[in-house]
């Protein structure tokens, strides 16, 4: 046990001293039909790979758990509705096909502590072992670089659109989880722009 432990934070140490602008990362999405994993569920899942800053736009995905049993609010605020579950995908099948880029990307959400919950009990309950090798949380690195400019941080100064917003991205305005996952693609690159500033970005510097 100790063995394995060691194993992984010496792993994580030297993934930390890598160069972040020359890896593989793959954007995740989860849109939701409540925000407590313990009572709602994921209604599709979409994610982005970027390769050395490149976007992969042609490996893109978005699926529809078609397992959902309540959809709640989610036809009001994400446009999916019941005949789209229908036509979707067991949430096993697209929990396989998504955990297939863990051993060669690193994870990015934007709000990691909400998907990433909702992810992690999923692959759990359908007995999926994943290990990523990092995640990284637009949310938190935002959150991060406006503590060190002295901002005091208003309740939704930290959303996807408020925080495209300061570095002039364009506005997105249907909730859609692969739209999202775009949109946090584009973050994360300026994040990484304005952080480096044409030097060398370790991966530490965004954790």
């Amino acid at each position: 046990m100790v063995k394995r432990w060691l194993s992984r934070y010496l792993a994580r140490k030297r993934l930390l001293a890598q160069n972040a602008l020359v890896q593989r990362y793959i954007v995740i999405d989860l849109e939701l039909t409540g925000l407590d994993p313990k009572l709602h569920e994921i209604v599709s899942i979409a994610w982005v790979l970027i390769e050395k800053q490149c976007i992969k736009l042609s490996q893109a995905q978005h699926a529809i758990n078609k397992e959902v049993l309540r959809l709640e609010q989610s036809p009001v605020y994400h446009g999916i509705a019941q005949q789209d579950v229908a036509n979707g995908k067991s949430l096993a099948a697209i929990l396989a096909k998504l955990s297939a880029h863990f051993s060669d990307a690193i994870l990015v959400f934007h709000n990691a502590t909400l998907d990433w919950g909702f992810l992690k009990q999923a692959f759990q309950a359908h007995n999926i072992d994943v290990q990523p090798l990092l995640i990284i949380d637009t949310f938190q690195i935002e959150k991060k670089r406006l503590h060190q400019q002295g901002h005091e941080i208003g309740l939704d100064d930290l959303t996807l659109s408020a925080c495209r917003a300061r570095y002039e991205l364009p506005h997105y305005g249907c909730h859609h989880a692969l739209t999202d996952a775009m949109a946090t693609v584009e973050l994360l690159l300026a994040q990484c722009h304005q952080i480096s500033r044409g030097n060398e970005l370790k991966l530490a510097e965004l954790v």
